[in-house]
C-alpha cells in the first residue's frame, strides 16, 4: 500500500472547510471503539422500537462490511446553531421544535457537500479512487468515528462535543480507498459535570454516557410511531419535535457561534410555533408546510399527536375547541392524545366533549384513552368541589 500523503490530507481538510464544514478530521477505517457498548445498549432494549438499529448492528460494528475497499474515513461536522431562546409562552400556547429542525433537512445539505468533496478528492488524489458518503441515515456509528478523528469526544449526554465549538453539529462521513494522515482522538473532558444528566425532564439517562431512548423526548416525539406512554406525557412539556435541553445546559455550548449556513436558519413558523393552528393541519397542509423539513419524519399523525400532548401540558383554555375538533381526526393516534389533553384541561366543556366522543368512538384503544381522560378529569372536578 502507498504511504499516506500529508499534503493531500491537508488539502482534503481545506476543501472540506471551504465547503462549510467547521469540523473535519481523518481516521483509519476500523471497528468503532465502542462497538461492544453499542451491542450491550441494544441487548438491554434501550433502542426502543428502533428496529433498524438491530437490523444493521453488524454493519455498524464493522464498516468494512459496508465499504470493504475503504482505507480512510473523513469525518465532518457542520454547525446548525441559532441562538434563539425558548419562548416565554405569554401571548399564545407555543411549542418547542429542536433547533436542528428549524431549517431545511440536513441530510440533503450535507450529502450534497460531501459529494462535492468527493469530486474534489478525485481531482487532486491518486487514481483509481473509490469513495462513499454517509449522513446519519447510513449504518455508521458516526460519533465513534468522529471521536477517533479528533472532532471531539462523546459526552455524558451521548452527543459529540468539540472543546472549542460545542455540540451543535450535524455529522457526516466520507469513506475513501486511499491511505491518509490520521488525526489523534481528543480525551473526554466532561469531568465531574453532570448538568445534562440532571436536566433531562424524563430521566432518560440511566447513567453517564447511557441513554434509554424509550424515555428520551426526541425519541418520543420523532422516532416513536405509536402511543406515547401516559406516565411520560406530562414530562414531555411543550416539546413537539425533539428537545435540546441536554445540549442547552452543556458548558461547552456557552460560547457556541451561530451557523453561517443559510439552509439551517429558521423557516417561518418553526421557531416556537403557535400550537393551536397546528392541530387542524390537513394531510396536504402538513405536507406543504413541512416539505424539505426534518419534521416530515414524524408524519402528520405523529406531529399532531405531539401537539395535542403539548397543549394538554400547557392547559390553556384557548385550546379546548381545537382539541375537541381533534377528537374527530381521521387518525386514531391524534384522537386518543387529544382526549388525554382534554382530560388534563378538565373543564366542563372538555368533559362533555369526551363523553360525547366516547359514545361515537369505535376504536378500542381510543375508547380506552377517552375513558381514562374522563376519569382523570372528573376526579379533578371532584377534588375541586370538595368542601376541604
Amino acid at each position: 500500500m502507498n504511504r499516506p500523503d500529508a499534503s493531500l490530507s491537508l488539502r482534503i481538510k481545506e476543501e472540506a472547510q471551504r465547503l462549510g464544514f467547521q469540523l473535519v478530521g481523518i481516521s483509519p477505517v476500523k471497528r468503532p471503539a465502542h462497538e461492544e457498548s453499542f451491542a450491550e445498549w441494544l441487548r438491554k432494549g434501550f433502542a426502543g422500537e428502533l428496529a433498524y438499529m438491530h437490523r444493521t448492528e453488524e454493519l455498524r460494528r464493522d464498516p468494512h462490511s459496508v465499504v470493504p475497499w475503504a482505507v480512510s474515513l473523513v469525518s465532518v461536522g457542520m454547525n446548525y446553531f441559532t441562538p434563539l431562546p425558548r419562548s416565554a409562552m405569554s401571548d399564545a400556547p407555543r411549542g418547542w421544535i429542536s433547533r436542528y429542525a428549524w431549517g431545511n433537512d440536513y441530510h440533503e445539505v450535507i450529502r450534497s457537500r460531501l459529494e462535492l468533496l468527493l469530486e474534489a478528492v478525485r481531482e487532486i488524489g491518486p487514481r483509481p479512487l473509490e469513495g462513499k458518503a454517509f449522513v446519519d441515515s447510513g449504518p455508521v456509528l458516526e460519533r465513534d468515528h468522529a471521536g477517533v478523528a479528533g472532532l471531539g469526544w462523546i459526552g455524558k449526554n451521548t452527543h459529540l462535543i468539540s472543546p472549542q465549538k460545542g455540540s451543535w453539529f450535524f455529522l457526516g462521513e466520507l469513506f475513501l480507498s486511499i491511505p491518509l494522515v490520521y488525526d489523534q482522538p481528543i480525551r473526554d473532558r466532561c469531568g465531574n459535570c453532570d448538568l445534562c444528566l440532571k436536566a433531562c425532564p424524563t430521566a432518560a439517562f440511566v447513567g453517564p454516557y447511557i441513554l434509554d431512548a424509550r424515555r428520551c423526548i426526541s425519541y418520543l416525539t420523532i422516532e416513536l410511531k405509536g402511543w406515547i406512554p401516559r406516565y411520560l406525557r406530562p414530562l414531555v412539556g411543550n416539546h413537539i419535535f425533539g428537545c435540546d435541553i441536554c445540549q442547552e445546559v452543556c458548558p461547552y455550548n456557552i460560547k457556541a457561534q451561530p451557523t453561517s449556513e443559510p439552509a439551517y436558519r429558521p423557516r417561518e413558523g418553526l421557531y416556537a410555533p403557535d400550537l393551536i393552528p397546528l392541530l387542524s393541519l390537513s394531510q396536504e397542509e402538513f405536507r406543504n408546510r413541512f416539505h424539505g423539513s426534518p419534521i416530515v419524519r414524524a408524519k402528520r399523525r405523529g406531529f399532531l399527536r405531539n401537539v395535542a400532548v403539548a397543549l394538554g401540558n400547557i392547559r390553556s383554555v384557548e385550546a379546548v375547541p381545537a382539541l375537541i375538533g381533534a377528537l374527530h381526526d381521521e387518525e386514531s393516534l391524534v384522537r386518543g392524545h387529544a382526549a388525554w389533553a382534554l382530560g388534563q384541561l378538565g373543564s366542563k366543556r372538555a368533559i362533555a366533549a369526551l363523553k360525547s366522543g366516547l359514545r361515537h368512538e369505535a376504536d378500542a384503544e381510543v375508547r380506552s384513552e377517552i375513558e381514562a381522560a374522563i376519569n382523570e378529569a372528573t376526579a379533578g372536578e371532584q377534588e375541586t368541589s370538595s368542601p376541604e
